[in-house]
């Protein structure tokens, strides 16, 4: 006896329920002519993940009930089909108090048809950019089905983190566990989601098949990857990371148990193209998503702008990327010409603007307020507003979404200014600490992913000492700690929670350790009021991080 099943890797749109069920149903029909009886799609797939507080509408929830129906109307004609979906379900239209409602995060399994039994997820995990407790009541139940022959125990994403549902699904004689997934990305998350599932596989004696979901949304990306682990935790099949993908797996009885039998194994991949494709799917589905035409930055000559746009590009395209250079009075030459080389290597639209007659029409205005007071950081500010300004007026005016270009270490910092390089829709690099936009930046040189040019970033951006370029002869390490120590201490501290005593111990300066945990208090204002980003790191700022704002509290 042999079952040909499908993993469903697609990539959903939240709230687009007919969308996202015409997808269901067109894998589906795909996958049965190509001779599977078992498909398995991502955790939440018929509404997306996460709706957030649309899960509290119980207007919502009843139409993911019309949409599941749909589906099983569309696949009646499916002989000997079976389709797992994840979609919420409860939530009464008559209590007019939400905390009454009683919703679950649920998968239903259709056959010919028919929803056979609808399966609630027992485990709902609360922590970094989870917050399934706010909107869903713990599963009690254990759901075993039928498909080809094979009893599949059904688990949804934290399910199977925790040992106890997987056992019960044995006990219930579960043959193959079934585990569908919304698991956002971070660097790393891929290899310990093997681990810990070949760690359930040899605890409960089962092959397991884990189907994850792909695409970006919002600040999270989800990279796919999904596999299949036969009986001794080995891995036997796996999908490519951040593409849509129809994954065959096939399970065959042999001596009365079930495994798996080989097939396609994607290749391992290296952190940096992982980061890469995560960001460069981010920028692509925001922007897709959400009906932007384009993508506008200011192009600065600087790192930052350089690997905001090398992404952009190889996200959207050439032609649907523009960039702005903004020179001041203390911008280099070899910012413009590193600038004006670097958009020429990628085909973009690349236009100057001065913003000289602002400056001085704003130093003007004020002359008579700052009498006698020397300039400050008041007058680098104001540069940073007004393009900010200038590059706001023009997403106006052509409907392009503004891609800011500031990197982790200056979010964590402050070291960026609001309403100046804080102005625009969408933050890349938010996540990325300066020590890594370098490390991505050479990899990126390297490698062409897209086909959208090779090198595209000049060595001299590379290289030169970066600058906000506000004031004569200015470096960012005349504010800040050399990145190398902030961002170990930024790791450590913000990423880890690690105490400061403990960072010290290791080996940091008392004096860089208490600047840097003092501006990273300081600073949340600031972060509060900056665009959404791509989260590519298990703690980002964000979901992850809540911080109040006005606080005395000092370690």
């Amino acid at each position: 006896m042999t079952l040909k099943l499908c993993v469903a890797q697609l990539n959903f749109v939240v709230g687009d329920l007919s969308g996202n069920a015409q997808k269901i149903i067109d894998a589906a029909r795909t996958a049965h002519a190509q001779g599977a009886r078992l498909l398995l799609t991502p955790e939440l797939s018929i509404c997306g993940y996460a709706a957030e507080d649309l899960f509290l509408r119980p207007a919502f929830i009843a139409a993911c009930d019309d949409a599941v129906k749909t589906v099983a109307r569309e696949l009646a004609g499916l002989k000997g089909m079976v389709v797992v979906v994840g979609h919420p379900t409860g939530g009464d239209e008559r209590s007019k108090s939400v905390a009454v409602q009683r919703r679950h995060n649920a998968a239903s399994v259709i056959s010919e048809g028919r929803i056979l039994e609808t399966y609630a997820k027992r485990e709902l995990p609360n922590y970094q950019v989870f917050d399934e407790r706010r909107y869903f009541t713990p599963g009690q139940g254990v759901c075993v089905f039928q498909a080809g022959g094979v009893n599949v125990g059904l688990l949804i994403c934290e399910d199977a983190w925790f040992e106890e549902p997987a056992r019960l699904a044995r006990e219930a004689g579960a043959e193959l566990l079934a585990v569908i997934n919304a698991s956002p990305f971070h660097v790393g998350k891929g290899g310990e989601r093997v681990a810990r599932m070949a760690e359930r596989v040899r605890a409960v004696g089962l092959p397991l098949v884990y189907a994850h979901l792909v695409g970006g949304q919002d600040e999270v990306v989800f990279d796919g990857g999904s596999f299949a682990l036969d009986a001794s935790g080995a891995l036997v099949a796996r999908a490519g990371n951040f593409k849509e993908k129809l994954l065959e797996v096939q399970a065959q009885r042999s001596s009365g148990a079930i495994d798996l039998v080989a097939g396609e194994v994607a290749p391992e991949r290296s952190a940096e193209a992982d980061l890469w494709d995560a960001l460069v799917l981010g920028v692509h589905d925001y922007i897709g998503k959400n009906g932007f035409p384009g993508a506008i930055l200011g192009l600065s000559g600087g790192i930052d702008s350089a690997l905001v746009l090398a992404i952009a590009v190889d996200a959207l395209g050439r032609d649907r990327v523009r960039t702005v250079m903004m020179p001041s009075p203390y911008t280099a030459d070899i910012s413009w010409i590193d600038a004006r080389d670097m958009a020429a290597r990628l085909g973009v639209r690349y236009d100057e603007i001065s913003i000289l007659p602002e400056f001085e029409a704003f130093k003007s205005s004020l002359a008579g307020e700052f009498q006698g007071l020397k300039e400050d950081t008041t007058e680098e500010n104001i540069q940073a507003r007004i393009r900010g300004t200038l590059l706001m007026a023009l997403s106006n005016k052509f409907g392009s979404i503004v891609l800011t270009t500031g990197n982790k270490s200056e979010m964590a910092t402050g070291y960026c200014t609001l309403y100046g390089d804080m102005a625009g829709g969408f933050a890349v690099i938010k996540d990325l600490a300066k020590t890594t936009v370098f490390r991505l930046a050479r990899w990126r040189n390297a490698n062409d992913p897209y086909g959208t040019g090779a090198s595209p970033i000049p060595e001299r951006i590379i290289t030169r000492p970066p600058s906000a370029e506000l004031r004569p002869d200015q470096t960012d390490q005349d504010s800040l700690p050399p990145y190398e120590v902030l961002d170990a201490i930024l790791e450590r501290y913000m990423e880890n929670d690690q105490p400061i005593e403990e960072i010290v111990a290791a080996g940091f300066a008392r004096a860089d350790v208490e600047r840097v945990t003092r501006l990273i208090k300081i600073s949340e204002y600031k972060r509060r009021q900056a665009p959404v980003g791509i989260r590519v790191t298990h703690r980002s700022f964000g979901k992850d991080w809540r911080y109040p704002i006005t606080s005395k509290f000092r370690a």
